[in-house]
């Protein structure tokens, strides 16, 4: 508790600077994990070698890793401005493409299921789909000190983002979901034969979570990916997806709509690659050798 009180002040005082000078701080800050984080490095590079083979140069793959970093000191950086800012302050930095997508689909009365990745702004992404959109419900995984959930809490929930833990989440997703309400789902972390489906990912069969084509079948809603990007930090374009639709019941429904996801999802890291989160272990479950040293 000590600690989490430390880091309130920490917070109090980061907040009462101008703006550039807490992202210089945190950019800064980046830069140096970057250069002593040798071993999260090499997953990096393990996976853009494993995933693009010979199409990247090697400064290109240096560019991507350092950028890693970069993008998780912003997203920590945006949680912390996401406890304070207010929906009018996110849409003067966001805009959205192919809005009329998902409108028609709210105007009809029906939720939607939203599938997303640890790609570019995505603190910034939720809470303006939350803010702007329509209010979500999706999952959190909780710290190994509890008492830092609340701060993650606080910061999402301020922008009608309704939260529920790993354990349990598909009841507070169902029930969403049965009452007409959207539900947003991170779909870019490994999963296994028990709770997932196997797809091509970067031309390598990978097990993905089927939660989503699950959902979608069983409430008849629509599955509707949606990505941030930004050429500048500054302006960020939040995009949707064209629905997908489960057409029925069956195992092959379900392989069929998450590969849908997964092939839109790998499209969009091929188009922006340094956005994307590549110094987890993406492919452990399926290709543990490619992190050997």
């Amino acid at each position: 508790m000590i600690l989490f009180r430390l880091f309130l002040i920490l917070d109090a005082f980061l907040m009462s600077l101008p703006y550039p000078w807490r992202k210089g701080l945190f950019t800064s800050l980046a830069a140096l994990a970057h250069k002593i984080a040798s071993q999260r490095n090499r997953i990096i590079q393990q996976n853009l070698s494993f995933a693009f083979k010979n199409e990247l140069s090697h400064d290109e793959k240096r560019e991507i890793e350092s950028y890693c970093y970069r993008n998780l000191a912003l997203n920590l950086l945006q949680t912390m401005e996401n406890r304070r800012n207010s929906a009018e302050d996110i849409a003067k930095v966001v805009t959205f493409k192919n809005r009329e997508k998902v409108d028609a689909i709210l105007a009809q009365g029906s939720g939607i299921i939203f599938v997303s990745a640890h790609f570019g702004n995505w603190e910034l992404g939720g809470a303006a789909l939350s803010s702007l959109i329509t209010p979500l419900s999706s999952i959190y995984k909780g710290f190994s000190r509890s008492e830092f959930d609340s701060y993650l809490l606080e910061a999402r929930s301020r922008h009608k983002m309704a939260l529920a833990e790993k354990k349990g989440a598909l009841k507070h997703m169902a029930k969403t979901l049965k009452n007409n309400g959207s539900v947003l789902l991170m779909i870019d972390q490994g999963s296994n034969p028990q709770y997932g489906v196997s797809a091509d990912f970067f031309g390598y069969p990978a097990y993905h979570s089927s939660t989503a084509a699950h959902l979608s079948s069983k409430f008849n809603t629509p599955i509707v990916g949606v990505y941030i990007t930004s050429e500048d930090e500054k302006n960020y374009t939040v995009a949707f997806e064209d629905p997908i639709d489960v057409e029925g019941v069956n195992e092959e429904a379900i392989v069929a709509a998450t590969g849908e996801q997964i092939d839109a999802l790998e499209r969009l890291i091929r188009a922006h690659p340094k956005l994307w989160f590549w110094c987890h272990k993406r492919w452990k479950g399926e290709y543990k050798e490619i992190y050997s040293a």
